[in-house]
């Protein structure tokens, strides 16, 4: 019966170790999952000749299409384009855009003409933290951040 209750239990415990998982992996997942999202939004920018944009604030991600002039508005229609909570205690945050650096808040845009200045961002956590960073012809790299 000793013997049952301790097999139980150390399996229990690899189930819970794998369920958790690594928060480097967890790191390196969500910046190509970002890097995959901003590759289509500038894609999908192009195909249906709009003007997408990305914005973070800390803990989340999200795109955004020109309602009008001066107006944002979210993205509801497309799973890809989704807003995401990143999980604790990943952060993410704007780097660069155009050479330059980006004041909080500040909307990333992505232009149906293809044509976007280069732009980066950073995802991770206080151990491990990725550069997510596109080019003029919206190629996307992620690079670890040492």
């Amino acid at each position: 019966m000793l013997v049952a209750v301790t097999i139980i239990a150390i399996a229990s415990s690899a189930v819970l170790l794998a369920w958790r998982g690594d928060p480097r992996a967890d790191a390196q997942r969500e910046a190509q999952r970002f890097a995959g999202a901003l590759e289509y939004a500038a894609s999908r920018a192009q195909w249906r000749r709009e003007t997408l944009a990305v914005a973070v604030d800390g803990h989340a991600w999200r795109f955004l299409r020109r309602a009008d002039a001066a107006q944002w508005t979210a993205i509801v229609d497309d799973d890809v384009l989704a807003a995401r909570i990143l999980p604790p205690p990943l952060t993410i945050r704007a780097s660069q855009y155009a050479g330059q650096p980006v004041d909080p808040g500040k909307v990333i845009p992505l232009h149906a003409s293809g044509r976007n200045q280069p732009f980066g961002f950073v995802i991770g956590d206080a151990q491990q933290q990725f550069s997510v960073a596109a080019d003029p012809l919206n190629r996307v790299a992620i690079v670890r951040v040492p």
